[in-house]
């Protein structure tokens, strides 16, 4: 079986030793790196499936080390680890190309299920999705299984979470989804920090659905979201 190759920049040794091990009990191979230069260095030269990014790292952040891979790399997942959870925080991180985003203390049982999950929705685990599954949205063509949004010649690749959000709604369409059922369908629970994720994604699927002005994502106030087109 080939191992998932995970690159974990974590500047606090004593926790970033425990990480390792425990990620390399549960069949990960784990590139180790105390900062963010040395992070990125990695990310260009071993070729992760997966990156788990600290935000407060020596010599570059997590936000510009996301950012840069971002500049010619849009599908492999990235997962930053933080001590900061404002919702300003949230915003910037997902604004830097994260696809999701773990506050500190954490479980790692909770770190390697998100790491299942992200994987799930790209190439390395898609027994749960079928094969060739698309949706129709007004004149937009939505491949979940590619994380894409078509219309005509124009494409653009969702992240991970954004086509998992998608394709709930899909489901749903023309019905009321609930937060609370998204929420806990995708994060596993309704907390705050959560729901202020769920917000930016919300918002830039909208931005993404733009193409076909018929597509909303509408906001049913005290319930939850309405796809209709």
């Amino acid at each position: 079986m080939i191992k998932i190759r995970l690159l974990l920049a974590e500047d606090e040794l004593a926790l970033a030793h425990i990480v390792r091990e425990s990620l390399e009990e549960n069949g990960f191979e784990v590139i180790l790196c105390a900062n963010g230069e040395q992070a990125l260095q990695k990310y260009k030269n071993d070729n992760p499936d997966i990156l788990v990014l600290d935000i407060m790292m020596p010599k570059m952040d997590g936000f510009e080390v996301a950012h840069r891979v971002r500049e010619t790399d849009k599908i492999t997942p990235i997962i930053f680890l933080t001590a900061r959870s404002q919702p300003k925080d949230v915003v910037a991180g997902f604004e830097s190309g994260a696809n999701d985003y773990l506050k500190k203390p954490f479980a790692v049982e909770e770190l390697v299920i998100r790491i299942k999950v992200l994987l799930s929705d790209n190439r390395l685990l898609r027994t749960s999705k079928p094969p060739g599954e698309s949706h129709q949205i007004g004149s937009i063509t939505f491949n979940p299984l590619k994380n894409t949004v078509q219309q005509g010649v124009n494409q653009w690749t969702l992240t991970s979470r954004e086509s998992e959000i998608l394709r709930l709604l899909c489901k749903n369409q023309q019905q009321i989804l609930s937060r609370k059922n998204l929420l806990e369908t995708i994060w596993g629970d309704d907390s705050f920090f959560n729901a202020r994720s769920l917000d930016v994604f919300i918002s830039k699927l909208r931005t993404h659905l733009k193409a076909d002005p018929n597509v909303q994502i509408i906001t049913v106030r005290g319930h939850g979201y309405k796809l209709v087109w």
